[in-house]
């Protein structure tokens, strides 16, 4: 997960991060961890990939592309990237981008992602391509994967996007620590950013979460959470 001043609009800076257990991130900032401290690979593959009916969907082939607010440690893009590669999809493309007001450097993406041989190959090649300095927009094509983070402000970065989604995952902050990451502005442009029939999934169930979504136009549904939580959300662009 990760945080976006949306009223900010100087270039992207860094945020101060502390290490515990070894490994896992934690944000002095926003006073949150990246990702679930039960293990946020599962996390993502029981809140992002199956909220968002992944990888059943990308089965039909053609080229699909996901929205993330929030890259953070990259492990939504490389386990969806690894998931991606287990389908054997010869005749797809996948698109992921993502928007992230603090990118990381290459060596604490790394160090946050050893964690997990599971996506050992992934972390590998995504730490060697990643850039020594981050800028306004990265891009990184792996042959069929091509990875866009576009780095500044959310609001500013998902209103200039070219792309329609037909996928987002919604991953920042907790909305308690980060508000603005789940303000009724972004929901709607990530509304107006969808693909029609497409869909998004978050960790977060907030009221006002659910709310903001509701109104930008998604038909939201709720569904238990990640070990233990009591709901996540999930919904669809009719």
């Amino acid at each position: 997960m990760t945080g976006s001043d949306l009223r900010q609009s100087h270039p992207p800076s860094r945020q101060s991060l502390e290490w515990h257990d070894g490994d896992m991130p934690y944000s002095k900032e926003f006073g949150d961890h990246f990702y679930c401290r039960t293990d946020g690979r599962l996390e993502c593959g029981h809140v992002f990939l199956a909220g968002n009916g992944l990888p059943e969907r990308w089965r039909a082939g053609g080229a699909f592309t996901i929205g993330e607010l929030g890259f953070g440690t990259g492990l939504n893009f490389c386990e969806t990237w690894r998931q991606w590669n287990g389908i054997g999809s010869s005749g797809g493309h996948l698109h992921f981008v993502s928007f992230e007001r603090f990118p990381m450097e290459a060596a604490e993406i790394d160090r946050a992602l050893s964690h997990w041989p599971e996506i050992e190959c992934e972390r590998r090649a995504l730490v060697a391509n990643w850039p020594e300095t981050p800028k306004e927009r990265v891009e990184i094509d792996f042959d069929k994967v091509r990875l866009t983070v576009v780095c500044g402000p959310a609001l500013e970065g998902v209103a200039a996007s070219p792309e329609r989604c037909h996928a987002w995952y919604l991953d920042g902050f907790a909305p308690s620590r980060n508000p603005d990451m789940w303000s009724p502005e972004l929901m709607q442009l990530v509304f107006d950013k969808t693909a029609a029939g497409g869909t998004f999934a978050t960790y977060a169930a907030a009221g006002f979460v659910r709310r903001n979504l509701v109104r930008a136009g998604f038909l939201v549904e709720r569904r238990p959470g990640f070990a233990g939580k009591r709901e996540m959300l999930r919904g669809d662009k009719a």
